[in-house]
């Protein structure tokens, strides 16, 4: 072994040689000292949001309206991430991420969370106030030529509809495979069960893609309902893979300061998280580039003005200053293998990445609000807090009296003693 590979090594924990965890003696349940950060969080929530609301106008006023935005969509992004991951690793059978498995599973718990915290983006919809969407304006709509061909599709009624199919179906999503997952730890570990779930991860698949696509272009494309662009989703969608696994790197990093799972997740497994996440700076940046210059390109006015609006005035600076972070930064300093197979570096990168995850929704909000450009203010900030806690109380909350690790699950030897080629 090279002194390279000794060094990489030593930086995160080894696996235990035992087939099970209850022999190397790993502890695969949240100490309930632990559960503190629950409370951490919950305060950062309050203080956080409250105190957002304050400064933006109350619940309904304009500036709140779009910080509030900015900031859910974020946290909805980790979430729903962690619900598209636990849906691959079935699809895929999976062996090597198993024992990361059920904190991925854990994590998606959170959808039910965000769906209520969706209420002050909606509420105002069903009552005709424009602070945040114009279409809500009904006499708007149906006065604008453009829109009024489109109000079947912003009618309120339709429009809960659909609100109501995509986080019902990502909370269902996330209940089954938990509680299957949950049903398998007391099952002597038949192939036949994970053989089953595979089948259903088809289905699910094709409509997690369709409900992520619809849902970011009902809450953010049609920020300025007359723009539009066909891959829109998907650029949201590399938003939802990136923040989930930063997210569950320092998840892991957390359980294991305080003593949890040291056996079961050892560097081989960090090392796959780090290439997750410098795999979807790449996917971001191309699918980012691809829908610019092919609207750029085309030159039609209902398309051009969007991106027109971020590159004039002080927008200019905000995009690439985006487009710098968000990429040339981290694809330099996350590409090399040492970086994914150290935890310092690594955690660090998972903060980085999620602040700038959090920068892109507020370019993806504020210019409709602020079209003279703009830095984060206040509000924004405040709010971005605010989801910080509510999604540290989320997670630390769904931790408690669960099992760390699937493992019931046959395969689940091969995933403790995985090895990077």
């Amino acid at each position: 072994m090279s002194e390279s590979k000794k060094k990489d090594d030593k930086a995160a924990p080894k696996t235990g040689v035992a087939v099970t965890l209850q022999d190397n003696g790993d502890r695969i349940v949240l100490d309930p000292k632990a559960g503190g950060g629950f409370n951490v969080g919950l305060g950062l929530a309050v203080v956080g949001l409250g105190a957002a609301a304050g400064t933006g106008g109350g619940l309904f006023g304009e500036q709140f309206q779009h910080s509030y935005l900015a900031a859910y969509m974020w946290a909805l992004s980790i979430f729903v991430g962690a619900v598209w991951w636990v849906t691959l690793q079935h699809l895929f059978g999976s062996r090597a991420s198993l024992v990361m498995r059920r904190i991925a599973e854990i994590l998606a718990q959170g959808v039910a969370v965000m769906a209520v915290l969706s209420l002050p983006i909606l509420v105002p919809i069903f009552t005709g106030n424009d602070a945040l969407y114009p279409w809500a304006d009904h006499e708007y709509l149906h006065s604008n030529h453009v829109l009024h061909a489109k109000a079947g599709y912003f009618g309120t009624g339709f429009f809960a509809a659909r609100m109501v199919i995509y986080f019902l179906g990502w909370f269902l999503l996330a209940k089954y495979w938990l509680a299957k997952s949950l049903q398998q730890d007391k099952t002597t570990g038949d192939v036949a069960f994970y053989k089953k779930l595979q089948g259903k991860a088809a289905p699910a698949m094709i409509f997690f893609a369709l409900s992520v696509t619809f849902c970011a272009m009902d809450l953010l494309m049609t920020l300025d309902p007359i723009w539009f662009s066909t891959i829109f989703g998907v650029y949201y969608f590399a938003t939802c893979v990136e923040t989930f696994h930063c997210v569950l790197a320092l998840t892991m990093m957390w359980l294991q300061s305080t003593g949890h799972i040291k056996k079961s997740v050892t560097v081989e497994h960090y090392h796959d998280v780090g290439k997750m996440m410098f795999a979807y700076v790449c996917f971001w940046s191309y699918v980012g580039f691809s829908q610019f210059m092919l609207i750029w390109y085309a030159n039609i006015p209902e398309e051009t003005h969007w991106f027109h609006m971020r590159l004039v005035g002080g927008w200019k600076e905000s995009t690439l200053f985006l487009a710098a972070t968000h990429f040339v930064i981290p694809f330099f300093g996350m590409m090399s293998r040492s970086m994914k197979r150290n935890l310092g570096p690594l955690k660090f990168w998972a903060v980085y990445m999620l602040a700038v995850c959090w920068l892109d929704m507020y370019w993806l909000v504020a210019p409709n609000l602020h079209s003279e450009g703009g830095v984060p203010g206040v509000t924004d900030l405040l709010a971005w807090v605010g989801m910080i806690g509510v999604v540290i109380a989320t997670i630390v909350f769904n931790l408690r009296s669960k099992s760390l690790v699937a493992q019931g699950d046959p395969r689940f030897k091969r995933s403790l003693t995985f090895q990077n080629i």
